[in-house]
């Protein structure tokens, strides 16, 4: 019964896809971050399906691409997104960390994350074009499981910005252990079955990840001296973009 809860708690949390009602507690939430990935394997199924049943039925790059692009906010509700255009807002006020901090709380959108969100669709969806070979695509698909699992263990070895919020909600609550060992078990699984897939890619993917965490890390610590439930929205959408750059690095290094 906890197993089914936790994973309700999951997705109802972090997608809209519907999950039957009930009266959430500490227990349901303990466990809620091992099944945060399983949200990342209907993403990346759906993505891979689509890009692999567009390419071979020849259906033109522009539908290709924004059906490609639009899977993951349909199935999260943009959720992720969110915290990417509050998280530019704070970034480019240029204020004090208080500032910064009480600008992600703030309900109201700026120009700065409209801008920044076209700017981050722009590159997103023009990488993701370049993504044609099937291993590659395969891969990507993935690269939403990775993110999500990324996600988890950050926020679990992470510095939190905030004594409260959702997020140190989580933290708290959260079998650490359990989950920082689930989440290990996910991303290496993953990874080992890209390499068998395609190890081009697969690195690719691997150095995008890497990247993606310390510059996580490297920002959230600088300008907001530590993560906030923002913040952890604006890396699942970097992380995605880095990794799909380098999947598509590992494909052209390949068709050399």
């Amino acid at each position: 019964m906890t197993f089914f809860r936790a994973l309700a708690v999951a997705f109802s949390t972090y997608s809209r896809i519907p999950m039957p009602y009930f009266d959430w507690n500490k227990k349901d939430i303990r466990y809620s971050l091992c099944f945060f990935p399983l949200i990342g394997v209907v993403i990346g199924a759906l993505v891979s399906a689509w890009c692999l049943f567009a390419g071979k039925m020849g259906i033109n790059v522009f539908a290709y691409t924004l059906i490609a692009g639009a899977v993951p906010i349909l199935i999260t509700g943009g959720y992720h997104v969110d915290g990417f255009m509050d998280t530019m807002d704070a970034v480019k006020s240029y204020g004090d960390r208080e500032e910064r901090l009480r600008i992600l709380s703030d309900p109201h959108i700026g120009a700065f994350s409209v801008i920044m969100a076209i700017l981050y669709y722009m590159l997103y969806l023009a990488t993701v074009s370049t993504i044609r070979d099937t291993g590659s695509i395969i891969v990507a698909g993935t690269a939403f499981v990775v993110s999500r699992g990324l996600s988890g263990l950050t926020l679990l070895c992470f510095r939190m910005a905030k004594p409260d919020g959702s997020l140190q909600m989580t933290r708290k609550a959260a079998a650490k252990k359990t989950v920082l060992i689930t989440l290990t078990i996910i991303l290496v699984a993953v990874l080992a079955a890209d390499i068998i897939v395609s190890s081009y890619a697969a690195a690719g993917m691997a150095v995008g990840a890497c990247i993606s965490v310390y510059y996580y890390r490297h920002l959230a610590y600088k300008e907001f001296g530590g993560i906030t439930g923002d913040l952890a929205g604006w890396f699942i959408c970097i992380s995605e973009l880095l990794m799909m750059m380098g999947i598509t690095c590992g494909e052209c290094i390949k068709n050399i």
